[in-house]
């Protein structure tokens, strides 16, 4: 847990400076940092795909499984209903007063719902591997300081919200671990290597590539050998 906590610790962290330095927190500042985050998720998911596509069993499945992902999460509007709660929450955080609540949906979503956030914890579980959950944090110190910048040191309340989501995905990969196979991890991890590059791509503005959308991709490999276990393919 030792990535959740690390990822908790600088919400908290964000959060305190933020309110502190208010205003102060130069635009340039926050954009190299982001461009920062950008070029480590491109390489972190670069460096899954290259790792894990040569033990690949199945190298067909992690194209199978970005085409059904994709269209699934884009009949479902992931992405623009994402965005679309976000823009409603950011309305009128310029004014005084600004409402905590539409603060606290949005850094909620934000810290929660990503790549980086939910195959963290499953790596972190299986493989001793905080390499997401890491990178997952130094973001969301960003964000948690240009949030609480606006909507005042309150915004530290979304750190135990993102602990009980991680907490979770943590147990679950721990309680499910046995039935996890190194085969199964490895197509999972090619396929979330590919969606945080892609994070990494609209993070840094070269490519909006609707991460959102193919979040459901991660299951795909799921489905795919729970049915070749029931039916016993033999492949």
């Amino acid at each position: 847990m030792i990535g959740t906590i690390t990822n908790v610790a600088t919400i908290v962290v964000g959060s305190c400076l933020g309110s502190i330095l208010k205003k102060r927190i130069r635009p340039e500042w926050q954009r190299v940092m982001f461009t920062a985050m950008g070029l480590a998720a491109v390489a972190l998911g670069m460096n899954a795909v290259c790792r894990y596509m040569p033990q690949s069993q199945y190298p067909v499945l992690f194209i199978i499984s970005l085409s059904i992902g994709g269209l699934a999460g884009t009949m479902m509007g992931l992405d623009s209903r994402f965005k679309s709660i976000v823009e409603k929450m950011k309305k009128g955080e310029a004014k005084e007063g600004a409402n905590l609540a539409q603060g606290l949906s949005t850094g909620i979503l934000l810290y929660c719902i990503g790549t980086l956030s939910i195959l963290g914890p499953v790596n972190s579980a299986l493989m001793d591997d905080h390499t997401y959950l890491f990178t997952n944090a130094t973001l969301d110190l960003v964000t948690s300081m240009a949030l609480s910048a606006t909507y005042g040191i309150g915004m530290v309340l979304a750190a135990p919200v993102l602990l009980c989501w991680q907490g979770a995905i943590y147990a679950l990969a721990k309680l499910c671990g046995n039935v996890i196979s190194p085969e199964l991890l490895c197509e999972m991890s090619i396929v979330g290597g590919i969606l945080i590059a892609a994070s990494g791509l609209s993070i840094l503005d070269i490519k909006d590539c609707k991460t959102l959308n193919l979040l459901p991709a991660l299951f795909v490999p799921v489905l795919f050998f729970v049915l070749k276990s029931v039916l016993q393919l033999p492949i």
